[in-house]
């Protein structure tokens, strides 16, 4: 879908997006898409500065605002202020295993759920559109049935997963003008991700145990960022789903086809959850996500997994 599609509402460059998380994978790619397209945008994250990566991209440049997003009157009080269109909302605690520690759980409870009701209330009260970034993980990640954008069976297994669907439920909560994207196994140039973890080890190791019993698709920030920008330009609200297209695989497949296209020789030998050793957080077996209702809804599928690690592999260097 276009941004000058005439049967859509626009943002124009008059109407501020603001963009919570920026130093992350993602919403250094919602920054710079936003940028490419030419519209007013202010970054934010919890650093006094811009802290993502300084690879001479406009995000680095783009205004920033400091925001600790579990501080209720800040987020009300900057938001309040700078009035903006739209609020693309990237910011989350994403550590899987380090949310199941005693000692983190209230923090990620503040990040994850009040933070997002705070802005969410605040979209409310000045006429925004809030975009919230979510997870295969609100599911159980049992079975094999795709999971489909409007499921009402989730139950997680794990302390993220369950901070992630509380999230949404206090966005649906607060304001009607929301989107609720959910996404899994993402990677982006601006921060660390499963392709990052193995070509490192596949530069150190001739061998590597990955699981094949897990199934999913992986997300591009790149790609992902471009419908994210193409969306809240819209009133198409609710719940979606979005990874790269190319069909359902394994981590054991990715890593195969990392090594693959990265030129590195490596055996990768596929081994199940329970073979490979049990982690703090449960993961989900059954990532499949359902993205039919993109394209239903007159936006453009993101492109095949297979061409987008292709182009990450030469965004990072690495071919």
């Amino acid at each position: 879908m276009s941004s000058d599609d005439p049967g859509h509402e626009t943002v124009h460059s008059k109407k501020m997006i603001f963009v919570t998380g920026v130093n992350g994978q993602l919403g250094h790619d919602v920054m710079n898409e936003l940028s490419a397209r030419g519209m007013e945008a202010v970054g934010s994250d919890i650093t006094e500065k811009y802290g993502g990566a300084e690879d001479g991209s406009p995000v680095c440049t783009m205004p920033y605002e400091q925001l600790d997003i579990t501080d209720g009157k800040a987020v009300s009080d900057l938001l309040g202020r700078l009035q903006p269109a739209a609020v693309i909302h990237c910011a989350a605690w994403t550590a899987v295993d380090a949310a199941e520690d005693p000692e983190n759980l209230e923090k990620v409870r503040r990040i994850n759920v009040d933070g997002t009701e705070y802005i969410a209330e605040i979209c409310d009260d000045i006429g925004a559109k809030m975009l919230y970034l979510s997870t295969d993980y609100v599911f159980s990640g049992q079975g094999e049935r795709p999971w489909e954008p409007d499921d009402p069976d989730y139950d997680p297994l794990n302390v993220y997963g369950q901070s992630k669907l509380d999230g949404e439920l206090a966005v649906i909560g607060n304001l009607d003008r929301h989107f609720i994207v959910r996404i899994a196994w993402v990677f982006g140039k601006n921060g660390n991700n499963f392709i990052k973890t193995m070509l490192k080890l596949g530069k150190t190791h001739d061998e590597l145990r990955v699981v094949n019993d897990q199934i999913g698709t992986p997300t591009y920030t790149y790609d992902l960022a471009r419908l994210l920008v193409d969306m809240i330009q819209t009133e198409e609200y609710g719940y979606y789903h979005a990874t790269n297209e190319g069909g359902y695989i394994s981590w054991h497949e990715f890593a195969e086809e990392i090594f693959r296209q990265a030129g590195i020789g490596v055996t990768v030998h596929p081994v199940t959850t329970e073979e490979y050793g049990i982690s703090k957080a449960a993961r989900p077996f059954n990532s499949r996500l359902d993205k039919k209702k993109l394209v239903k809804s007159g936006f453009k599928p993101l492109p095949g997994w297979k061409d987008a690690l292709h182009r990450y592999l030469i965004e990072i260097g690495e071919i």
